[in-house]
């Protein structure tokens, strides 16, 4: 059994390094998403090899986050390649033009009270709205230094759950705001899905 724990920390760890040499080699930066899912997968298999109640709560959402992440970004792969068209059609009513900010503001800020994946949820409809009503430029590059960031706080609250038990309350802010920046940062993805030039 402990050679068997071996060589699945030996062989998560090699993924790891492979994932992350990966990472710095990359240039494209949808790609690069991709990795970051990929990256994500060798952490969650790495919480699994801990075997606690603890382990198999992060794993559940982690899973969760990171197959939504790569049909989103599949999807946004197609429609770049030019393997699908984007469906196009004109949607406008009249807050979209009277009160976008407000709108965006108040889902936000609810989103943040709630927190986790339903606060994500939330927050990243109000970002999606508002974008849809002012316009923006798709910049993949912040999303991808947005995740990873909020993936490396998800984790580090892990580790203070396990190591530093009596600062538990910190860990649980630390990873329902991780994860709602997280989940926030994955479905703004979805105004990609709308046709620019650049997609």
């Amino acid at each position: 059994m402990d050679q068997t724990y071996f060589l699945g920390i030996t062989v998560i760890f090699a993924a790891s390094a492979i994932v992350f040499m990966a990472l710095f080699k990359e240039k494209n930066d949808l790609h690069r998403l991709i990795l970051t899912d990929l990256a994500e997968i060798a952490a969650l298999a790495l919480i699994a090899m801990v075997a606690t109640d603890l382990a198999e709560a992060l794993i559940l959402p982690g899973l969760v986050v990171g197959i939504s992440e790569l049909l989103a970004i599949s999807e946004i792969y197609l429609v770049r390649e030019g393997l699908t068209k984007p469906v196009r059609r004109k949607f406008r009513l009249e807050i979209m033009d009277s009160a976008p900010a407000i709108m965006a503001l108040v889902l936000v800020a609810y989103g943040i009270v709630l927190s986790g994946f339903s606060g994500g949820a939330v927050a990243a409809t109000g970002a999606v709205f508002f974008f849809m009503c002012r316009g923006s430029v798709e910049r993949f590059e912040i999303l991808e230094i947005v995740s990873g960031y909020a993936w490396a706080f998800w984790i580090a609250a892990f580790f203070i759950f396990m190591v530093l038990p009596q600062y538990w309350f910190f860990a649980v802010m630390l990873a329902g705001g991780a994860i709602l920046v997280k989940v926030m940062a994955k479905m703004s993805l979805i105004g990609t899905m709308g046709g620019e030039e650049n997609v």
